[in-house]
């Protein structure tokens, strides 16, 4: 039930940590750079040709020889020669919103009316203060509303970083709606004598335009922009060559018996032929470029902003972000999954899970955005897979740790310090079953146990017990043994397990000699305290056993089966038969394991129960080759 809590708990924060850096500034700047990255990778898209674009260069700059703002006769001349060349709509990205001479002012406007189909452009300005929001809206010179013209705000909002990814479909200004050139021109395509209100039609998920077009609106007023390429995607035309005919002397570079006359080259080419002509600066000085997911080698021109914008629109090219519920749903129910998974698979297999998930949702993401153009979050699915990933890690490092901790309590007191520390590096060894392994087994007994206990006292029988097993059981660590279990007063010991030794043999032999030496120390002692001694027994037995975690479900118990153990048992117990030095007998198996490494001496044969043949027993006397020891 706990276990079930953290699966629905763990996730869910997990989720509203993602969620709040999801709302950070430095979370926008990574995902915009991915989302310009997608524009990258995919490359630049074909275009209509319906769009050109007449562009304040430097080249018109040096032609005409002239200081900014131009005279408006200028533009007067450019919509004349556009009308001649058969443009089907001027849009102007140059804002005329202050008076000029009357006479240039009403030459643009009498250029513009023979024309028909021209929109002019003004602003609104949005400045953020720190007790309300100002706003300021600049139209169009009076002389040209007057004249009824539609216009168009030209402002270009960028996103924190300054690159411009998004336009803004219409702005609110008292109770008045308006909208930018590239909504006003499209509207205007058509019928551009028609009122406003009947071309532009604003519903709660787009904006519908004549010709049946509909424009998607993203966070109530805003779409993506789905740009066609890097600067200069669209064809440009310098003013200079436009206004440049016959008539028109440029100043910089021509004179009455010198003239190019650029404009007949375009007139004959039809370049403006039945095509929308938008107006506006390139020229660096005037501060009218901007960044773009584009904008890698120059600075986009504001007019051709405009320009990607319409062409979306005219190709039913709209880039459609899916939508922010939907995307957090995903996220929140991932971040369920994937803990889960994590938690449960191994560390390893999380991992390449976890790398091929993200590299999967990169490789959709791109394919949405190039083949759908549907736009996805790029990053806050990797993110959330990455933040469950690092989890469940965790998750699993607190798990071993718990477990090492848990081993290393059950073991610390009877396994020498650097067996706890290998079983620790490979807890697998220790998992619930057994396997045959070759051990060397010691047991130990205390001669006429009984008769002692009901000699003393239960606090004497007691004492000297703890005394006597507690310097036994240092003995058996500090030779690489485990404490197998302690049966009443009997001792029995495993060696070469759960870590092999190089002789698991010799290892034993040496703890049994120990193990005697400690006891007559203790002997000294209690007979200095004035206290009974007694006498002990040892067995030792190598060969094949089973090897592990024996116990139930409940208790875990570390301990091996079978016929060596029995014998090793059953050596221990025939003690009291042989007379010999140490109290120590040893296996013919075991003394294979230690020939000419220890001085023995021959027993007898015996038969063990379970033994169709006799085995040679030895007595062990010493170590006559200690440097052998692991």
């Amino acid at each position: 039930m706990k276990k079930n809590l953290y699966y629905f708990f763990i996730p869910l924060t997990l989720f509203i940590v993602a969620l709040i850096f999801f709302y950070t500034h430095f979370w926008d700047f990574l995902e915009h750079k991915m989302y310009d990255t997608l524009f990258m990778i995919r490359g630049p898209k074909s275009i209509s040709n319906e769009i050109v674009i007449v562009t304040i260069d430097d080249d018109t700059f040096s032609s005409l020889d002239m200081r900014w703002p131009f005279p408006r006769e200028i533009y007067a001349k450019m919509i004349k020669n556009l009308y001649r060349a058969g443009a089907r709509q001027v849009v102007f990205d140059i804002e005329f919103t202050e008076s000029s001479y009357l006479e240039d002012d009403q030459a643009l406007v009498n250029a513009a009316k023979e024309f028909g189909n021209v929109v002019f452009a003004g602003k609104l300005i949005r400045e953020s203060r720190t007790n309300a929001d100002l706003v300021q809206l600049i139209k169009p010179i009076p002389l040209i509303r007057e004249a009824g013209f539609d216009w168009g705000f030209v402002n270009i909002n960028p996103d924190k970083d300054g690159f411009i990814r998004k336009y803004s479909l219409s702005e609110d200004y008292g109770k008045e709606k308006y909208h930018p050139i590239g909504i006003i021109s499209l509207a205007n395509l058509q019928n551009y004598l028609i009122e406003q209100e009947q071309k532009i039609r604003i519903e709660k998920d787009y904006i519908h335009l004549p010709q049946n077009r509909r424009i998607p609106r993203y966070l109530k007023n805003h779409s993506f922009i789905q740009y066609y390429g890097e600067p200069q995607t669209f064809k440009y035309y310098s003013l200079s060559s436009v206004i440049d005919d016959s008539d028109f002397i440029l100043p910089g570079i021509e004179t009455e018996d010198f003239q190019i006359n650029e404009f007949y080259d375009l007139l004959d080419n039809e370049v403006f032929k039945d095509k929308i002509v938008l107006v506006g600066a390139s020229v660096a000085e005037l501060h009218d470029t901007f960044n773009t997911p584009f904008s890698t080698k120059s600075l986009m021109p504001g007019v051709e902003i405009h320009a990607n914008f319409m062409e979306m629109v005219l190709q039913n090219d709209f880039l459609k972000p899916i939508s922010i519920p939907l995307m957090l749903t995903i996220i929140l129910l991932l971040a369920f999954i994937c803990y889960w998974l994590f938690s449960n698979l191994k560390p390893v297999f999380s991992l390449i899970l976890a790398i091929l998930l993200v590299i999967s949702h990169l490789a959709l993401s791109y394919f949405l955005f190039a083949h759908k153009n549907i736009v996805i979050t790029v990053l806050q699915i990797p993110f959330i897979l990455i933040l469950s990933y690092l989890t469940g890690l965790i998750y699993h490092y607190i798990k071993a740790n718990r477990e090492k901790k848990q081993i290393k309590k059950t073991f610390m007191h009877y396994m020498a310090p650097d067996l706890v520390h290998e079983v620790l590096k490979n807890p697998k060894m220790l998992k619930f079953g057994g396997t045959q392994q070759e051990v060397t087994v010691l047991f130990s007994d205390i001669r006429g146990f009984t008769t002692y206990s009901e000699k003393h006292t239960p606090q004497e029988t007691v004492a000297i017990l703890k005394e006597y097993l507690t310097a036994m059981v240092d003995v058996i660590i500090e030779n690489r043994g485990i404490l197998d279990k302690f049966v009443g007063d009997e001792i029995m010991a495993l060696f070469g397990t759960p870590v092999k030794l190089d002789n698991s043999a010799l290892s034993a032999c040496k703890t049994a000699l120990d193990m005697r030496h400690a006891l007559t120390n203790l002997q000294i002692k209690w007979q200095e305290e004035g206290r009974d001694v007694f006498e002990i027994g040892i067995g030792i037995n190598t060969g094949p056993a089973v090897v592990g975690n024996l116990g139930s479900e409940q208790i875990f118990d570390y301990t091996a089966i079978g016929d060596t153990i029995n014998l090793g048992a059953r050596l221990e117990a025939i003690n009291k038969d042989y007379d010999t030095k140490h109290k120590i007998i040893i296996s013919e198996f075991t003394l294979a394991k230690v020939e000419g490494l220890v001085e023995t001496k021959f027993l007898d044969e015996v038969k063990v129960k379970g033994k169709n043949e006799a085995v040679k027993i030895y007595e062990l006397i010493d170590i006559i080759r200690p440097e052998t020891m692991s």
